[in-house]
C-alpha cells in the first residue's frame, strides 16, 4: 500500500461545511491575502487554486453568483478574458511558463468541483513538466508554496 502524507487537507476534512458558496464568501470577507485573492475587478476576481495542478493555478471567478455561463453580460464576459489574458503575461513574464490550459468545467458531470459558481482556471506549464513522479509514483510535486507564489505574484502586479 502507497502511503501519501498531506496535513494540510485535515483543516479542510474536519471543517464545518457550508452550504454558502465559497467563493461569494471569501469575496465578501475582504481577506485577500488569507484567501490568497490576488486581484479584485468590477465583475471578476483572482485567486490561487488552494488544491493546484501545478505551480501558480489560478482562478478567475465572476464576481456574480452564477451557475450558468450564459447569465453573464458582455461587460462580465470581456472583463473576464481581459484578466485571463493578464495572468497569461504576467506568468509567462515571472515564472517562465512555456504555456497554459485555460478552460472551465460546468456542472458536475463536466467535473466542477465547485458547481454552483463558475470559474475560470488557468493552468500554467512548462517543456519537461510531466516526469516520473505522476507516471510511476502516481504523486504530483508542487515545488512552491501557496504563500510564497502569492507573494511573487502580487509583487509583479502592475
Amino acid at each position: 500500500m502507497k502511503l501519501m502524507f498531506a496535513p494540510w487537507r485535515i483543516k479542510y476534512i474536519l471543517s464545518k461545511k457550508s452550504k454558502a458558496c465559497v467563493f461569494c464568501k471569501i469575496l465578501k470577507e475582504k481577506k485577500d491575502e488569507k484567501n490568497f485573492i490576488l486581484r479584485r475587478n468590477q465583475y471578476c476576481f483572482t485567486i490561487l487554486n488552494l488544491y493546484p495542478y501545478t505551480n501558480g493555478h489560478l482562478m478567475v471567478i465572476p464576481n456574480q453568483h452564477t451557475a450558468n455561463l450564459s447569465e453573464l453580460r458582455p461587460e462580465e464576459l470581456s472583463e473576464i478574458w481581459q484578466e485571463i489574458q493578464f495572468w497569461v503575461d504576467l506568468e509567462k513574464k515571472i515564472m517562465h511558463a512555456d504555456g497554459f490550459n485555460i478552460g472551465m468545467n460546468i456542472g458536475q458531470a463536466a467535473g466542477a468541483g465547485i458547481k454552483e459558481h463558475l470559474h475560470f482556471h488557468i493552468v500554467p506549464r512548462w517543456v519537461g513538466d510531466s516526469n516520473f513522479m505522476p507516471v510511476l509514483g502516481k504523486t504530483k510535486v508542487i515545488p512552491q508554496s501557496l504563500e510564497d507564489i502569492y507573494k511573487q505574484l502580487r509583487d509583479n502586479i502592475s
